[in-house]
């Protein structure tokens, strides 16, 4: 061989050519693991950095230092696919046939059981946004929504007997016109998340457990807000679509409150209500699931710009819609449409 010649590196993200004599133990820089591909992310398994890029992986430099592998790894093998015996046929499962179906449909659960509240999982997207948010917002513009909504407020015939103060860290319930005499103890601010740890904007006390984040005392005081007049009900588009074992809801909701967002199902039910647009607008809905799902092994992720619920399906079938239909439903839609 060449000594000037250049030698192919078959180490994982090294990619280089050597010449022969130059080759030590400290030359290459490469990965021992093997690609992992989860969650959209993409990375090496003996390291810890991951991209959702699949160029940006490609150039994750390497983990460990050793010498350049001039030996190529063995192409995988390929199963040889063995011919058809006489008289075999291949079977191929589709949809289960419309008798079948309508068993499953006997045989699910009553919507009335009880309601589970689904994991959730604030992302870093949505934290930072809120940050951005929060950091925007001047101490005067705060103080002026405050007064305006406690003007508008001030109607309580229609305020309900036991309504909850709308006001964030307050608490107070509403028995009686007595209750808007005393001062409101609460958070001017947003709920922020961000790398494990829970605090207001307003006052930046930091802790790592929820319940302990609700309990903090308010830092400011006014008066109470029984009444939220600036969330406004409104239409919030979605998408779904199936993955696997799992059926994933799409809600394009921007910048929504944690802290004001509840997701709660039972196998055949999702009730969901979020404040979305930093608190400006409000969405409530409740959607009979064409299928069964396990809410215990569902989940809710919130993002800047989406919020992605992950429901666990309880068969294999493949859902034709997200909301449920049943036999009489679709007969008065035939007849309607005919």
């Amino acid at each position: 061989m060449d000594n000037n010649e250049l030698i192919q590196c078959y180490n994982k993200g090294c990619g280089q050519k050597f010449k022969e004599e130059e080759n030590n133990d400290e030359v290459c820089k490469y990965h021992p693991g093997v690609p992992v591909f989860h969650d959209a992310l993409k990375g090496w398994s003996c390291c810890k950095k991951r991209s959702t890029d699949f160029t940006d992986f490609l150039h994750i430099p390497g983990c460990t230092t050793g010498p350049h592998n001039p030996v190529k790894p063995p192409e995988a093998e390929k199963s040889a696919i063995a011919p058809l015996k006489e008289g075999e046929s291949i079977i191929v499962k589709g949809p289960p046939p419309p008798r079948a179906r309508q068993k499953l449909i006997e045989a699910r659960p009553a919507d009335d059981e009880p309601m589970v509240k689904l994991k959730t999982k604030v992302t870093s997207s949505l934290s930072s946004l809120l940050t951005r948010l929060a950091r925007q917002a001047t101490v005067e513009v705060t103080k002026n929504d405050k007064e305006n909504t406690s003007k508008e407020s001030c109607d309580m015939e229609t305020v309900d007997i036991g309504t909850n103060c709308k006001n964030n860290g307050c608490g107070a319930v509403y028995v009686g016109v007595e209750s808007s005499i005393s001062r409101c103890q609460h958070h001017p601010g947003v709920a922020i998340f961000h790398d494990g740890y829970k605090f207001w904007s307003c006052c930046q006390r930091r802790t790592s457990d929820f319940n302990e984040f609700q309990r903090q005392v308010g830092c400011a005081t006014g008066d109470h807000l029984w009444i939220k007049p600036y969330a406004k009900a409104q239409a919030c588009r979605y998408d779904w679509y199936q993955m696997g074992s799992f059926v994933v809801v799409s809600l394009f909701a921007k910048a929504c409150l944690p802290e004001q967002c509840s997701f709660e199902a039972n196998p055949t039910t999702l009730k969901l209500c979020l404040e979305y647009e930093n608190g400006n607008h409000c969405y409530e809905d409740t959607i009979k699931l064409h299928g069964v799902i396990d809410p215990d092994k569902s989940s809710v992720e919130l993002m800047g710009s989406k919020v992605d619920l992950k429901l666990r399906k309880a068969d294999l079938f493949s859902w034709t819609s997200l909301k449920f239909r049943d036999a009489a439903e679709t007969k008065d839609t035939k007849q309607v449409s005919s």
